[in-house]
């Protein structure tokens, strides 16, 4: 367009063209930056920068803040970027923080001409690079780039405070960083790290002290290490070194740059201050980042210790493979070289401490786990220092041990022991079960305080898993060692060989020659022999060896063994089993009750009857509940009655006397739970609780008794009925059997006045014995006669 035609035009024309002609407008700008920036500084606004910044964020260009030349032109962006990273901490953005911290980059140069900046607003600027920076390597790469642009020095590094209050040191995080250095390039590796006690050299004397340091010619100061330069070929003129304070005054790190570039290299007081006004903010930002930093490493501890009670809990049946797990969590995540863990002896106490187990893991190999021989324990500096930590209780922390006064420990072929970490193991019970033991911090003379707290969480969940993998192998040999003595028991429980020969070749006499279908049976008259051959006809009178093809020989030896495992008491006996059980086989037979039943719950009830008070001590539920025997603890209720019950199990188990074996599964598992509720319902506790349903039952009317339900009560009943039918016998043979059980009550009495030192009850006491016709009156009303009557 010609320059005439130009100047003449409205400005609605010139609008009109570059509303049709936008590119025009496009390139303009492009070309002419400078008038684009001065235009958006007066006459931007805030939501044309808010539209500006979200396009740019699209990039995460916001949280990449690594860049150490950014300006800022707006004051809400440093609050905008907090607010960002405020939202981070409660998203999944966090984790991704956590895993990709000090992978950020920096800018080798400076995009932004900040030197063009007044200097108060180049101050602001650089406050605000720092303000909301979390990332504790990116501030401290900020802070010494920015701190060269605002003294013009060439080169900077920054330690941070560690350690304890006792035991303060600095730490070099970034070494020699340059206004064209990034992250990567100045940053320390571990392997190469530097630390320097509180009050050693500059950087130590100005964190103990507080002062600024402003050093002209550094050759000339003695606390200067020339060493440095005569590596690097680099020479040092002026050193400016400034502490880093937090909010309440504590130095948390030292800033320190070298070389005046203008001029005569040296800083002047100018610098000094605006180092130090700088460092003031710098100090909360710093303060921040080392919190963030710290909750960063408080979360990923978390993590491993999650990570290792997984682990721990899951490796219970092996000792040794749980030790290993353990060793290698902590080699792994305390960086050490060497890592112990010894098991206390149990049978040694006091301060004679000894070790029946010891494991050694080294970091040059993992995978094997080493076991120390008694001969290493007992001349090893390392197993000294274990058994003064099992004796005293105490953690030790040592390092230097060359000149330690007690702990003196020479270099042996491996390495030189340099420091130590030695803390007890406790179980459960807060008792000391083991030791365990750290050699050799990496890249460090000493274990750090945070070494000691990861390291006691990590002694905790080795003492919670070592006890619980010690019980589980306890366990494992208890369950051993009961299987061994089931199979000696079963052994000697078992019948000998000729004894089932001898029983099986005897001829059996007919039922009426035993007089077995009568009420007023008594076995007073037979032999033992006879009383086994006396069970045998009950079974075959009930066919039930051709109805569930039952071996003659295996019913034969079961009896014998049955018999075998009735002890010698008064009363409660081998010949009590037989007369309960000959009472069910007269109710079958004669009472015709055999019609009620099937005959699997016919052979279950006789089987119960004989078996029912197997292994009876000649004392009631009680009496195992007053002395708190193996029985009551392991059974609670019905104790006699389960023992009874488990024990009939026991011998039906054993070889050669599985009456049961020709079963069909349904038929076992149908048999052994009429078994076992007929052996229960001996328990009188139980018989008093069922007693009135059944009474209302059968006077209903109640005769067929078809529900199992109604069946199982009736077994119930009558399992009690056989088991005080001596009560129903004539004169002669219920008086004899009475002063039997009275005589087994009365020796029960005498145990509990001996031992207990307790009054027995009255039927129970021998100085009582003239009222036993009434008590034995009050027996007979209140536990015979109602199940008699119905």
């Amino acid at each position: 367009m010609p320059g005439k035609e130009m100047a003449t035009m409205t400005a609605e024309a010139v609008s009109a063209f570059l509303t049709a002609n936008p590119k025009v407008l496009s390139d303009y700008l492009v070309a002419n930056q400078f008038f684009c920036k001065e235009w958006f500084l007066k006459h931007g606004t805030k939501e044309i920068f808010d539209l500006w910044l979200q396009n740019r964020s699209n990039n995460d260009d916001i949280l990449n803040s690594s860049r150490p030349g950014l300006v800022r032109s707006e004051t809400d962006l440093a609050d905008k970027y907090t607010s960002h990273h405020t939202a981070l901490l409660a998203s999944s953005k966090f984790q991704e923080l956590i895993h990709n911290r000090g992978t950020q980059t920096s800018s080798r140069n400076k995009k932004f001409k900040l030197q063009e900046l007044e200097e108060k607003e180049l101050m602001l600027e650089l406050i605000r690079d720092v303000a909301s920076e979390l990332d504790i390597n990116v501030i401290c790469h900020k802070i010494l780039m920015n701190v060269s642009l605002l003294t013009n020095s060439d080169r900077g590094s920054l330690f941070l405070a560690e350690g304890s209050k006792e035991r303060r040191y600095l730490v070099a995080k970034l070494f020699d960083v340059t206004t064209n250095s990034t992250i990567e390039d100045t940053i320390l590796p571990e392997s190469r790290s530097i630390s320097i006690p509180f009050g050693v050299g500059i950087a130590g004397h100005v964190a103990l002290t507080k002062e600024t340091v402003n050093i002209m010619n550094a050759y000339q100061d003695p606390r200067f290490n020339q060493e440095v330069d005569k590596k690097t070929g680099y020479t040092t003129h002026s050193i400016l070194c400034l502490p880093i304070c937090s909010y309440e005054g504590e130095v948390i790190g030292v800033a320190q740059i070298i070389n005046k570039q203008k001029g005569t290299h040296e800083f002047t007081e100018h610098d000094v201050k605006i180092f130090q006004n700088y460092l003031t903010f710098c100090g909360i930002g710093l303060q921040n980042a080392q919190l963030f930093d710290m909750s960063v490493r408080e979360y990923k501890r978390n993590q491993l210790l999650l990570q290792l009670a997984k682990g721990i809990f899951e490796e219970q049946t092996d000792l040794e493979k749980l030790i290993m797990k353990i060793m290698q969590q902590a080699i792994g995540l305390l960086k050490c070289q060497r890592c112990y863990v010894y098991l206390l002896d149990d049978n040694i106490t006091g301060k004679d401490v000894s070790f029946k187990k010891a494991f050694e893991l080294l970091e040059s190999n993992t995978s094997e786990l080493i076991r120390p021989s008694y001969e290493c324990l007992k001349n090893s500096h390392h197993a000294l220092i274990a058994r003064h930590v099992a004796v005293t209780e105490e953690v030790l922390n040592l390092s230097h041990l060359e000149n330690h006064p007690v702990f003196k420990l020479e270099t042996d072929d491996k390495e030189k022991t340099r420091s130590v970490l030695c803390m007890p193991i406790y179980d459960n019970a807060t008792k000391i079960i083991g030791v365990t033991q750290l050699i050799n911090k990496r890249y460090s003379e000493v274990f750090s305080e945070q070494d000691c707290n990861i390291f006691e969480a990590f002694a905790i969940f080795c003492g919670l898993g070592i006890h619980n993998t010690q019980m589980y192998e306890n366990k494992a040999k208890m369950m051993a060692k009961q299987s061994v003595a089931l199979e000696v028991l079963s052994y000697h429980a078992t019948a000998p060989e000729y004894e089932t020969e001898k029983l099986a070749k005897q001829p059996v006499p007919d039922s009426n020659e035993f007089q077995l279908c009568t009420f007023k049976f008594s076995d007073f008259q037979l032999s033992e022999d006879q009383t086994c051959l006396g069970a045998i006809r009950m079974f075959m009178d009930c066919d039930l060896l051709s109805t569930f093809q039952v071996p003659y020989e295996v019913l034969c030896r079961w009896i014998l063994s049955v018999r075998k495992n009735y002890r010698p008491v008064i009363y409660h006996n081998w010949r009590h089993a037989f007369n309960v059980t000959q009472t069910m086989f007269a109710m079958m037979q004669v009472g015709k009750m055999h019609d009620l039943f099937s005959d699997l719950e016919v052979f279950g009830l006789l089987v119960a009857c004989l078996c029912h008070d197997l292994d009876h001590r000649g004392t009631n539920n009680a009496f195992q509940t007053k002395t708190d025997s193996p029985l009551s603890t392991l059974y609670g209720t019905s104790t006699m009655e389960h023992h009874h019950f488990d024990h009939c199990i026991m011998i039906i188990n054993s070889e050669g006397n599985n009456i049961f074996q020709s079963l069909s599964p349904d038929e076992y598992r149908n048999v052994i739970k009429i078994l076992e509720h007929a052996i229960l319902s001996t328990d009188l506790a139980l018989y008093f609780k069922k007693k009135n349903d059944f009474v209302v039952m059968v006077e209903s009317g109640e005769r067929e008794f078809a529900s199992e339900d109604r069946k199982e009560l009736l077994r119930g009943m009558m399992m009690t009925a056989c088991d005080v039918s001596a009560i129903a016998k004539p004169w002669e043979v219920q008086k004899q059997v009475a002063e039997l059980v009275a005589s087994e009550f009365f020796e029960q009495g005498d145990l509990e006045k001996n031992v207990l030192h307790e009054q027995p009850i009255a039927m129970m006491d021998r100085e009582k014995k003239d009222d036993l016709p009434k008590m034995q009156v009050g027996f007979i009303d209140a536990i015979c006669m109602p199940v008699y009557k119905v």
